[in-house]
């Protein structure tokens, strides 16, 4: 993969969370402040918890940090990113993390 269909790929899975996040957030009444700055997504809950999202370009992953732990992913053969250590896909563990930290009910990241 070049780093030009990386960056692509970070940016569409980036977007999309952002987006679902935002529906989610409106679906229960939350605030949620999306942030994006330099390849690097924040997202700051009502609670004042946060999740930060980072390129990394050198080793072609997408890096979050959250209450739950850091994880690194990275895309499989299927083109879905996935945790390099557990290999949960982004989507079922953005979705655990989203719902235990900030009570939001977030699907279809994968898709």
């Amino acid at each position: 993969m070049t780093e030009a269909e990386f960056h692509q790929r970070v940016d569409h899975t980036l977007e999309r969370l952002e987006a679902l996040v935002e529906d989610a957030a409106d679906a229960a009444d939350a605030d949620v402040d999306a942030d994006e700055a330099g390849g690097v997504l924040t997202l700051t809950f009502e609670n004042g918890s946060s999740m930060i999202l980072s390129r990394q370009s050198a080793t072609r992953q997408l890096w979050l940090a959250a209450r739950s732990g850091g994880y690194h992913f990275e895309l499989d053969a299927a083109d879905i990113w996935r945790c390099t250590r557990s290999g949960r896909s982004f989507g079922d563990l953005m979705a655990d993390s989203l719902q235990s930290q900030a009570g939001l009910d977030v699907s279809g990241l994968d898709a």
